[in-house]
């Protein structure tokens, strides 16, 4: 870190979000709609019990627009706040009387940077994902030509989505479900992650083998990212799936309650109920799924997370330490005049 400046960081975590959103976003929208509570009623084809892939694989990108406008500033607080508490934390860490060993390991010290990190990023990157994950739910008119629905991108999804939310404030409905998820995630993946990165390197300094290129830090970094991600999407898919139930609920509110006044039978209490269930706590939400659909609705999306957060998790934090070694670098090599 002490080659790096914060600019350094900003800009890494930056383009390593900008690359990892326009190549996994896809997998992203699939996971959203298996996930959706809706799943079954739209994109199951009741008369050939099977799933209808046209609508299934159409608009894989509705959404990207706002997701990739927010996870750009939100990416960068994450890292620049992760290196800044990682760092001081290791300043402040006491060593045991006689012991060269700091008092609290280097997993907890990781975690606990990783955990306030989240809670920076997730504040920012909330109201994007509400619009993204509501935007990806968003289906084409069934009056529109069969060559104009297989484009891939949707320019009018975030729009029309963004449309839905009279009040503002809306758009942070699901903060507390993205960090409940993204904090355990977090917690669990960046101790995996720099101790695969560090006995990987160790273990290629004991053969003599270790070159220590920007190749080399790209691979290592990579896998070993793309392995903890994966292992850490697994354990968290419960979490995920309750928050992407909360997001999904946040645009449908507002309709939800007008179509209950509507109902002109319903006793005062009924409606009252119904309203109430369109504010459902994240507990509330994850029994509700476990008594409809059992574990397997909790895992729901499992499988196609933990490979799409492999995926991502690698090049994620693939380029980016790439892009902060090499601005590491190049500091030195230019006497340190750049930026």
């Amino acid at each position: 870190m002490s080659k790096n400046t914060h600019t350094d960081v900003l800009l890494a975590g930056a383009f390593a979000a900008f690359s990892v959103d326009l190549l996994v976003y896809p997998l992203d929208t699939l996971k959203t709609r298996l996930q959706s509570q809706d799943y079954q009623k739209i994109y199951i084809d009741a008369s050939k019990n099977a799933i209808n892939r046209r609508l299934l694989f159409s608009g894989l990108y509705q959404g990207v627009g706002s997701i990739i406008l927010i996870t750009i500033p939100s990416s960068g607080a994450f890292f620049t706040t992760y290196e800044a508490v990682k760092s001081g934390f290791n300043k402040i860490n006491p060593t045991r009387n006689d012991s060269s060993s700091p008092l609290f390991p280097q997993p907890l010290v990781h975690s606990a940077a990783s955990s306030i990190a989240e809670l920076v990023s997730c504040f920012i990157l909330t109201p994007a994902e509400v619009l993204k994950q509501n935007a990806q739910m968003i289906r084409k008119p069934s009056t529109e030509s069969s060559s104009k629905s297989s484009t891939v991108f949707r320019s009018s999804a975030t729009i029309q989505t963004l449309k839905r939310f009279k009040n503002p404030s809306k758009l942070w409905i699901g903060y507390t479900a993205l960090a409940a998820r993204n904090l355990p995630f977090t917690a669990m993946q960046f101790p995996m992650f720099e101790h695969m990165k560090e006995s990987i390197k160790q273990y290629r300094k004991d053969k003599g083998i270790f070159t220590g290129s920007l190749i080399e830090t790209s691979i290592t970094t990579a896998v070993s990212a793309g392995s903890a991600g994966s292992i850490a999407a697994i354990i968290t898919t419960p979490i995920d799936v309750v928050k992407t139930r909360i997001m999904l609920s946040a645009a449908s509110e507002k309709e939800t309650i007008e179509n209950i006044q509507n109902v002109k039978d319903q006793p005062p209490e009924k409606q009252a109920q119904m309203r109430g269930s369109s504010k459902k706590s994240g507990l509330v939400v994850g029994r509700d799924i476990f008594k409809d659909q059992g574990m397997k609705g909790l895992f729901r999306g499992g499988t196609l997370r933990a490979a799409w957060t492999a995926l991502g998790s690698g090049l994620y934090l693939g380029v980016y330490e790439t892009g902060r070694v090499w601005l590491g670098d190049r500091h030195e090599s230019t006497g340190g005049n750049d930026l």
